[in-house]
């Protein structure tokens, strides 16, 4: 690999995994980057793994772990919506591995602060998927309405039940971040704008870089190559 080229490391969103990130491995190649996108426990092609006590815990374990045993470093780290908690979680715990940080429509939490906190608009309805069902697993949001037809079967065939408990547990952090970070805000956005309030946060905050992308919620499906143009462009 040459010096300019860089190592990505994507904490993917709720009802997902790494497969979700198909589209955007051969652009990756092609620029001369590294882009590697585990799986959370219980999900995508560890679904059988799922049980009750998974929690956002759990997976920032499984990113570490990651990290720890591909001997990465350097990283550009990445979260994507639901994985902004967990991407915050990885770069506390691993702050000398992760160079800088990109939320893509992410949640971004403070220390004590869990996604249901984040979310006050759909904590209830939430919580009450987890209780009429077996207790404790939340069913997948709708898909963007500018998704494909092709991409809502490929998404819907694959996508699984969450946790509750990875939305519902307080994320710990030992300090505050100071590396750099990045937001990308995708513009396209639900009547909920649910992720408006971090757009708002991180463009008024000289700490941090902020960028916009003509996009709905998973660029990374739905826009492939414009988030690699943007990528590529932080990440330099």
């Amino acid at each position: 690999m040459s010096a300019a080229s860089k190592t990505f490391l994507v904490c993917h969103g709720a009802w997902s995994a790494g497969w979700a990130w198909k589209k955007m491995h051969p652009l990756m190649q092609a620029a001369g980057h590294r882009l590697v996108t585990p799986t959370y426990t219980g999900l995508g092609e560890r679904a059988h793994l799922a049980h009750p006590a998974i929690s956002l815990d759990t997976h920032i374990e499984d990113m570490l772990n990651v990290i720890k045993y591909e001997d990465l470093r350097d990283l550009v780290l990445i979260g994507h919506s639901y994985g902004g908690m967990v991407a915050t979680g990885v770069a506390d715990r691993a702050r000398d591995k992760v160079k800088q940080l990109i939320y893509i429509d992410a949640f971004v939490p403070q220390d004590g602060q869990s996604l249901l906190d984040l979310n006050e608009v759909a904590r209830a309805r939430m919580q009450e998927l987890a209780r009429s069902g077996d207790g404790w697993r939340v069913p997948p949001n709708p898909t963007p309405p500018d998704t494909s037809p092709a991409d809502v079967a490929w998404l819907n065939a694959r996508r699984v039940d969450m946790p509750i408990e990875c939305f519902a547990q307080k994320l710990k952090l030992s300090a505050p971040l100071t590396l750099p970070r990045s937001y990308i805000y995708a513009t396209r956005i639900t009547p909920a704008d649910t992720f408006g309030r971090f757009a708002k946060m991180t463009k008024s905050d000289p700490a941090w870089s902020y960028y916009e992308i003509d996009a709905s919620h998973a660029p990374n499906v739905t826009a492939p190559e414009a988030l690699m143009a943007l990528l590529q462009k932080i990440a330099a």
